[in-house]
């Protein structure tokens, strides 16, 4: 059941208990944990806090907590399956979803006692109705009577009513109909998977509405929103709106700072509207790295031919800018390079075609000396939500460590993710330049298909659902600006990667085609699952996003045939 009215709904009604926060990984949920966190501490509310990574860690939690706790909120998970058949609960307990994965199961939606989403009605759901899906069954009924009839003796002889065996006849007809068409509904409703509004934005909101939001929690809100950009779940269209309704709470907040005497204190948190440029992390790298491993600009380039290696070199020249000054770290550059470089960069990069170097984002200023934008945050705390720095990568020290990196009390955290973030994405572009260069990706007919071999640098890192993610993203995007097959352009990518060596498992994640005016729907998930089922692959789909899944390095080559005749 979809709720309405967040504050009365949901607020107070888990004011005075004790709550289980089950939050996915993803820093969407890390923002929206942190908002919800801070309005639990404003009131003193209970709560215990747990992390999920996929759908068998939500079940041992909930079977670890189900005894201690009622009232259950589940951060981007739990939306897009049928929750109670999966977890069996009590009939008291009662689940909060704040899920921006889409299709919401339709049985969530007409849930009315258990099942409460907090999930905005805006964003184009298109649930199907009521009574497409869902029919008493009224057949129950004539069955009994017929039964009672033959128990009559059989001296007299029952006369053979035609009418009720027509109308019987009829009524199975009329439900053999409703129940095709109920399938064609469905599939047509759960054939794609996308995202919606970000979670971190509705507890914004929700702390708004309760008059207790923050300029801690805005920049949270602002990150959640960023993380949906940087990852690309969601269209340009919707980023450039959800990002005006955060600039119209920034210039609120502003203004309302203006007259107090802190605004210049120094711990005090500035936080502005910024048309930035699309080089990632480039105030805390040298602007040369940056360019370099933006895909973005690399793909431009084409950074990993000769001959974009020589384009790059014109480009920088072309801006006037000395070598010296282009590899030295940003902070060092000369103060009037620095003062006008966005405006530089930008005539330059559209000579070469970069029309939309820049990208409307928010900053943020901690006392004098820290700046960082938006999707700097996003990297770093993905960095270390996914590290593989120690031999044993506990998931739950992990996801304390980017929770941490999200408090401006915490930056040292922050600063030891930027580091982690910079060789994730070095790493990446190495890696894309290789599979380019060694012609790794292949075209299957219906998609384009990559594996990373075991051995491949850095492999381990892409073990990571978000990494594979994001590298799946930049290997796309390089692959349609270096093929000439205009084919090839338009053709979703899939990707696999050696996941648990011992178990002899991969991972394998799926993407859309990559162009401007893609919707970003996903149609993956649904095909994962018939391929695996006709084939009986041994597959995992244990993931919150249905289009990455796990895999049996054997069942490989049957799977993708499958999946080759499904999608031909």
């Amino acid at each position: 059941m979809f709720i309405t009215d967040l504050r009365k709904n949901f607020y107070d009604v888990v004011a005075n208990q004790r709550v289980a926060l089950l939050v996915a990984a993803d820093i969407d949920a890390l923002c929206a944990c942190k908002i919800l966190q801070a309005l639990f501490h404003c009131d003193q509310i209970q709560y215990t806090l747990v992390p999920v990574t996929g759908w068998q860690d939500l079940s041992t939690a909930f079977l670890e907590h189900k005894e201690q706790f009622r009232y259950f909120v589940l951060i981007n998970c739990g939306a897009n399956v049928d929750l109670l058949e999966m977890l069996q609960p009590d009939d008291d307990s009662i689940f909060f979803i704040c899920d921006t994965h889409r299709p919401v199961d339709v049985v969530n939606v007409y849930n009315d006692t258990q099942i409460k989403l907090l999930i905005k009605q805006d964003d184009d759901l298109g649930v199907p109705a009521y009574d497409d899906i869902f029919r008493d069954d009224e057949d129950g009924g004539d069955s009994g009577n017929e039964s009672d009839e033959g128990s009559e003796p059989s001296g007299k002889r029952r006369r053979f009513d035609e009418g009720a065996i027509e109308r019987r006849i009829e009524r199975q007809r009329a439900k053999r109909e409703w129940e095709a068409r109920r399938r064609e509904i469905l599939f047509d409703y759960e054939q794609y998977e996308y995202h919606g509004t970000s979670a971190a934005m509705i507890f914004f909101e929700l702390a708004w509405v309760l008059t207790k939001d923050t300029k801690d929690m805005l920049w949270w809100a602002i990150i959640g929103l960023t993380d949906q950009w940087v990852h690309d779940k969601i269209t340009h269209m919707k980023y450039v709106s959800d990002i005006a309704t955060m600039q119209r709470h920034v210039s609120r907040h502003n203004h309302r700072n203006e007259d107090e005497e802190n605004s210049l204190s120094i711990d005090c948190m500035r936080i502005s509207f910024e048309y930035d440029l699309r080089l990632t992390l480039y105030h805390h790298w040298s602007l040369y790295e940056s360019i370099c491993n933006s895909y973005y600009t690399a793909c431009s380039f084409k950074l990993w031919t000769l001959k974009g290696q020589k384009k790059l070199q014109e480009f920088l020249a072309d801006m006037g800018l000395p070598l010296r000054q282009v590899k030295q770290k940003f902070n060092s550059m000369d103060i009037t390079i620095k003062e006008n470089l966005r405006d530089v960069i930008e005539e330059s990069s559209n000579k070469y075609g970069m029309k939309d170097i820049r990208i409307q984002t928010f900053g943020v200023h901690f006392g004098f000396k820290n700046r960082f934008l938006a999707s700097d945050m996003v990297h770093a705390a993905a960095a270390l939500l996914e590290s593989t720095e120690k031999e044993q990568n506990d998931t739950t020290d992990n996801f304390i460590k980017a929770l941490d990196s999200l408090s401006r009390n915490n930056l040292d955290c922050l600063k030891a993710g930027i580091d982690l973030a910079k060789k994730k994405l070095i790493a990446i572009q190495q890696t894309v330049a290789s599979c380019i260069c060694t012609n790794l990706i292949l075209s299957q007919g219906p998609f384009l298909y990559c594996y990373l071999m075991e051995g491949t640098p850095d492999v381990k890192l892409f073990s990571k659902p978000l990494a594979l993610t994001l590298l799946c993203k930049y290997l796309l995007k390089a692959f349609v600006h270096s093929t000439r097959n205009k084919r090839c352009k338009l053709l979703p990518l899939i990707m696999a990667a050696p996941k648990d060596v011992e178990k002899g498992t991969v991972i394998v994640v799926g993407i859309p085609p990559d162009s401007e005016t893609s919707d970003k729907k996903n149609f993956f998930g649904r095909a994962f699952e018939k391929a695996a089922e006709s084939t009986s692959s041994r597959t995992l789909h244990d993931h919150f996003d249905t289009s990455i899944i796990e895999l049996k390095t054997e069942d490989r080559s049957k799977f993708l045939d499958a999946l080759i005749t499904l999608l031909s």
